[in-house]
């Protein structure tokens, strides 16, 4: 065989030849969608839109066929605004009935995460959801398996692992400069968002809203946590939001959350929404550090939040004053991550994100609930590929 052959007429020739082939789903539906485009519907068409939106049309690869929002005038609203030409809908059923698409983008209220996720994967779509991909541990194990019963696959955000800082953190503890690590700070909070209820209401809380990210990336730099130990609290009992007036806080607005990783590590992660940050959702000048990272040779300080990103600081000397480093974020933005699973079906390659992940850190944050109701340590059960870099 000397000629170059197409992946398609390789396949062809191996079939041919009586061998068989086995793919992964990415790679079988690469070569199914091969010079075609992903089509992506958008579910939640409110403010994180205004993020995603620009990142999916960004693409080559992918096509935004349909827009989806239970108070259709948003999804009318963002279809004009970005000059998507998608469809619109009021509500999955009408939208999974409508045009044919590949993947389904979840950005609506946490709570109705597990629900969408489960309905888009039984129409046989492939599903990026936004955090967390379910309300509870179980009810993510459950979504899993249907898509590996379905050859389907589903991912759940945040997407911090890939940053360039976070490869160069994760490089860094690898190749040992920052000697035998013990322990780690993560810490991201603000004042609470007033825009909407659900943040506050059962399913809510700044866990799944806000220490999801330091949780993501201090177990992607430091491996699975083993175990939990954690207290949660509310300190505002009442807010006022903009879709419902002044409610009853139900989930906890402050957390602090001690996580046990291999070889004797010890993590921290503090999270609330009652912490007074004039940066807030705009971390752009930051030039605080929101991770820490103990080794008995050296520290290193993620600059910014992790979900964005401004570099990281070195510091392995007695005598030289500590290094700013990767400061290059490479293109990296936190609403890239359906862009970039998208782009990874397209292409046939792994994502360096991973549902098993998203699923380890969705266990951690039940843990610390019953953790902090208990008063016990939790030993947790789900693990996920270590390292990721």
């Amino acid at each position: 065989m000397h000629e170059t052959l197409s992946r398609q007429k390789f396949l062809q020739y191996i079939a041919s030849a009586g061998a068989t082939l086995l793919l992964s789903s990415l790679e079988s539906f690469a070569i199914e969608k091969e010079d075609k485009k992903l089509k992506v519907a958008v579910i939640g068409c409110g403010s994180v839109s205004n993020r995603y939106l620009p990142q999916l049309l960004s693409s080559p690869l992918i096509e935004v066929v349909s827009l989806c929002d239970i108070k259709p005038d948003r999804a009318i609203e963002q279809n004009k605004q970005y000059k998507v030409n998608a469809k619109t809908y009021a509500n999955i059923d009408e939208m999974l009935a409508g045009v044919p698409f590949d993947m389904m983008v979840t950005l609506t209220d946490m709570q109705a995460h597990g629900d969408l996720n489960k309905k888009a994967l039984l129409a046989g779509k492939h599903v990026w959801s936004e955090k967390p991909m379910a309300n509870t541990y179980a009810e993510g194990k459950a979504l899993l398996a249907l898509a590996k019963r379905k050859k389907l696959r589903i991912w759940g955000a945040p997407a911090v692992v890939n940053s360039p800082q976070f490869a160069f953190m994760s490089k860094t503890i690898q190749e040992g400069k920052l000697g035998r690590i013990a322990s780690a700070h993560g810490q991201y909070g603000h004042t609470g968002p007033t825009w909407s209820a659900f943040f506050y209401e059962k399913g809510g809380g700044s866990m799944p809203d806000l220490g999801v990210y330091n949780m993501a990336t201090l177990t992607g730099l430091l491996g699975p946590a083993k175990s939990v130990m954690a207290m949660t609290s509310i300190v505002n009992p009442e807010r006022t939001v903009d879709d419902k007036g002044k409610i009853k806080v139900v989930a906890e607005d402050n957390a602090h959350v001690l996580l046990e990783h291999d070889k004797g590590v010890i993590s921290h992660v503090m999270c609330g929404f009652n912490y007074f940050d004039p940066h807030g959702h705009e971390a752009g000048a930051q030039s605080l550090h929101s991770i820490q990272i103990f080794g008995d040779y050296g520290n290193m300080r993620l600059i910014g939040y992790d979900w964005e990103t401004n570099g990281v600081i070195l510091d392995t000397s007695w005598t030289e004053p500590p290094v700013l480093t990767s400061t290059d974020k490479g293109g990296y933005e936190w609403q890239e991550g359906a862009r970039v699973v998208g782009e990874s079906l397209m292409k046939g390659i792994e994502p360096r994100i991973n549902v098993e992940h998203a699923l380890h850190v969705l266990e951690i944050i039940e843990a610390a609930r019953k953790s902090s109701a208990t008063g016990m340590k939790i030993k947790l059960v789900s693990s996920f590929k270590w390292p990721m870099v």
